[in-house]
């Protein structure tokens, strides 16, 4: 191929993928290399994970660095719960299945130490409590229990704690991964079928994204060292890199594949695809990495480490995009299109309008006024339910029932009411101040109301006697209206007649209420952030790219329609009880409340690859000589197969993800999957074409599309114009 005297002016994105297809092998070849090398260094690096300090914010975090840095932090522990299966229990072979827990749980060296057996009331259970040494396994405690119920099968014997609940929790989730991976790849295979007709065309983008995945977790790995993960960050990861990854390689392969047909060789077809879908790519990618920052202004570590791995997998899916894929369009050349499946084949070489979007534009062509009021209105109607949104942390209440532990938990409660929750006071003072300050929190304690918290609690004092802690129960779950009444009480008058009359003394309320409490607080209050960032800088990036500020507008716009409409459905489906059955869930009445930070961030990023892939035709439709109604038109049919495809893709992908067991992910992929699906129809095929066709030719201001002769309108244009 000759080379282009004005090479070097070309985009960064025609000269990087006109590389790769000048040396193939060698593209290939250091892609490999470089997906193989960061799971190699992710693999030697390994993971750091989250602290439970990491996580703290408010008055509850501070009372949680207290009792850390005192070391009265305490021990986990692990409950053994023996009850009847049926019947009264059998308060003989319940006291020795006690016995034996007892006796079995004091060899371990994983045990600290063991309870005497406490019984509930009216001896309906019994309940033998075991202390663990800092950092133990609990699996030995496990089989001790299994054991103890294989002598006893007439009893129930079952084991439930912190580390247990944890543990099984973390095992639901990597099922569950696992299950969303191997249910993604042959849906997202057929999606890829449909649109190309042929096999391997169809693996191509497929092929990529997990690359694209299998390196970004290597690296995230490496990352974790500075930004901690928060244990859900490989979700994150294998989520984006399937949705990007699949529809960038889509969008390139679909333009290059078109350029092909219209008798162009294989390396111009490269050319234009990169300087057309690629150009789209950068900008999308760009777009989503930037949503993605806003959630560090969110100022959360679990953000930060959901933020960096999608940031990660983006910019690697990017990169894959403009080098790899280039290569093996070349490599692979007309094999791209073997073997064919005939009647898809057949389907997907049709250069014909597809009627289906011709249908749904002839309203938003012709009575544009008419069809935009309604689009807004009806998103509008849809958002509603938003302003109703109640948000709180998730509790072991929001657990699936296919958790074994989950169910334990359930009936320890229900036997032993104090197990439910436990708020902290916490007092930090001078060691001369000791025993006033532990006078106050037994006076605290003495006359707690007995209907919001159980037992008389005592009262702890570290080693140097400056900082003391009252553990209280209560006998409702942590994110209870009654558990938030009372850590309010206690804040806002119990404590402070208290303590404040000790000279120096400084106190907070933690807890697992409080917990939820102060981070619900804080997520309310740096969402308006959050939300003013993306929408800022996602208008400055689409003003750059189009030169224009209506378009900029008109994004930001069109974005937080789809985002309020996806958020009223979220509160229609999880705030209440009529979707159970149907998603196999436990209503709580909340969403968990960092779902709508995160799923406006990553939405505000991933509508940027059907905003800008059909603001772009749009463009290349204006610059070939065309009106604007009619560049509208054949702009979005254009690229209408291609925006259907990747829009199944990820609906599908977030679909599969709304059908695990843990409602945080049901709850994300719901969320994701109705406002693409939103996005993609009503949005780019009903409101923006209506917008841009009243909008008309100042559209582009203040910039303007460099045109054509309206002759060149018979013939598309190989590559897209500037935008002066």
């Amino acid at each position: 191929m000759s080379q282009n005297p004005d090479s070097t002016r070309r985009p960064v994105t025609v000269r990087a993928a006109r590389w790769s297809a000048q040396h193939p092998w060698r593209a290939i070849a250091l892609w490999l290399a470089f997906v193989v090398s960061c799971i190699a260094v992710g693999s030697v690096a390994g993971l750091h994970k989250m602290s439970d300090q990491d996580g703290v914010v408010g008055q509850s975090g501070q009372a949680s660095r207290w009792l850390h840095d005192s070391g009265l932090d305490g021990r986990d522990t692990e409950d053994v719960l023996i009850s009847s299966r049926a019947g009264p229990l059998d308060a003989t072979q319940a006291s020795a299945a006690a016995s034996a827990v007892a006796t079995a749980m004091k060899q371990l060296h994983q045990v600290e130490s063991v309870a005497p057996p406490a019984t509930a009331k009216g001896g309906s259970a019994q309940m033998v409590e075991v202390t663990l040494r800092k950092d133990a396994k609990v699996e030995p405690l496990l089989a001790v229990t299994k054991q103890v119920q294989h002598r006893f099968p007439e009893l129930r014997i079952e084991e439930v704690g912190h580390v247990s609940l944890n543990n099984a929790v973390n095992d639901q989730v990597a099922t569950d991964l696992s299950s969303a991976a191997i249910f993604s790849l042959p849906v997202t295979l057929v999606i890829m079928l449909i649109a190309f007709g042929a096999i391997v065309a169809a693996g191509v983008p497929l092929l990529l994204a997990l690359s694209a995945v299998g390196a970004a977790t290597g690296l995230s790995s490496l990352v974790s060292h500075v930004i901690p993960d928060s244990g859900t960050t490989s979700s994150m990861i294998l989520l984006m890199g399937m949705a990007v990854g699949v529809d960038y390689s889509l969008f390139f392969v679909k333009r290059s594949r078109a350029e092909r047909r219209r008798g162009r060789d294989a390396h111009s077809a490269i050319d234009i695809a990169a300087e057309t879908a690629g150009h789209s790519v950068v900008v999308s990618g760009i777009a989503v990495i930037i949503a993605m920052l806003g959630l560090f202004v969110a100022d959360d570590p679990v953000f930060r480490s959901l933020a960096s791995g999608s940031i990660i997998v983006v910019a690697v899916a990017v990169l894959g995009s403009l080098t790899v894929l280039p290569a093996l369009l070349v490599v692979l050349g007309k094999g791209l299109d073997r073997p064919r499946v005939p009647v898809l084949w057949r389907w997907t070489m049709q250069d014909r309008e597809p009627r289906l979007w011709t249908a749904m534009l002839r309203p938003s062509l012709e009575r544009p006024v008419r069809t935009l009021a309604l689009s807004v209105v009806a998103l509008g109607l849809l958002a509603v339910p938003m302003l109703s949104l109640n948000l709180h942390s998730d509790s072991p209440a929001s657990l699936p029932n296919s958790i074994a532990e989950k169910q334990s938990l359930d009936r320890l409660v229900a036997y032993f009411p104090n197990q439910a929750s436990t708020q902290k006071v916490v007092v930090k003072a001078s060691a001369a101040q000791a025993s006033a300050v532990v006078s106050a929190l037994n006076s605290i304690s003495a006359n707690l109301d007995p209907a919001m918290f159980v037992g008389h609690a005592q009262v702890q004092s570290s080693h140097d006697g400056t900082v003391h802690v009252l553990r209280v129960d209560a006998p409702f779950d942590a994110e209870s209206h009654n558990a938030r009444r009372g850590v309010a009480e206690l804040r806002s008058s119990t404590v402070p007649h208290a303590v404040d009359a000790i000279a120096g003394a400084k106190w907070a309320v933690g807890g697992d209420t409080a917990n939820s409490m102060d981070y619900d607080a804080h997520a309310s209050a740096r969402l308006p952030w959050v939300i003013a960032f993306v929408v800022l800088v996602t208008m400055l990036v689409m003003g750059w790219v189009f030169r224009s500020v209506l378009i900029a507008l008109l994004t930001v716009g069109v974005n937080l329609l789809s985002a309020g409409a996806a958020f009223g459905v979220l509160a229609l489906v999880f705030q209440h009880s009529w979707a159970e059955g149907l998603l196999d869930f436990h209503s709580t009445g909340a969403v968990v409340n960092w779902i709508p930070l995160f799923t406006f961030a990553v939405l505000s990023g991933l509508s940027m690859d059907y905003h800008v892939f059909v603001l772009s035709a749009v463009r290349e439709a204006a610059a070939e000589g065309r009106s604007m109604r009619d560049a509208v038109r054949v702009g979005i049919t254009r690229s209408a197969g291609t925006i259907t495809s990747a829009a199944l893709v990820m609906v599908s992908v977030f679909a599969i993800f709304a059908s695990l067991h843990m409602v945080e992910m049901k709850e994300l992929g719901l969320s994701l999957s109705v406002a693409v699906l939103l996005d993609a129809v009503v949005v780019r095929g009903v409101l923006l074409p209506s917008a841009l066709t009243l909008i008309g030719e100042r559209l582009w201001w203040p910039g303007h599309v460099a045109r054509a002769n309206a002759a060149a309108a018979l013939e598309p244009r190989p590559a897209l114009a500037a935008t002066r």
